[in-house]
């Protein structure tokens, strides 16, 4: 897996952008129907060299309905960058991406993986 390199400016505006969200969804500000906004969490935003779009992770409490989740905030995404208008005074407004985030699903899988490595480990020692 090769790491992209961000720019200190990327880093700063998608981590402006993130906390914005985060409170907007919070507060409802957003005005979503059908999903309570409350219950998303935002774990990152990545923004493009150009700061123009943002890709906006985001999981919902308890990782419930993420397809369904990404699927609302992103047909009403020109609600929650209105709403992010507000809050922001920066040059360009960022377009908005929603995608779900795995990074909690594949950090459970090595846990467990490694888990059961220390298990199997300790029973070769115990026959040996």
């Amino acid at each position: 897996m090769t790491q992209k390199i961000f720019s200190q400016r990327q880093l700063r505006v998608g981590e402006l952008v993130k906390q914005n969200l985060g409170e907007l969804f919070i507060r409802n500000e957003a005005k979503i129907p059908s999903i309570n906004s409350k219950l998303i969490t935002v774990t990152e935003v990545r923004m493009t060299p150009d700061l123009k779009t943002a890709r906006v992770y985001v999981i919902p409490l308890g990782g419930i309905d993420t397809k369904e989740t990404v699927t609302t905030l992103t047909e009403y995404s020109h609600l929650v960058r209105r709403a992010l208008s507000k809050r922001l005074d920066i040059k360009f407004l960022p377009k908005l991406t929603f995608v779900e985030d795995n990074s909690f699903e594949y950090a459970e899988k090595i846990e467990k993986i490694i888990k059961e490595t220390k298990l199997n480990d300790a029973e070769k020692k115990r026959y040996n």
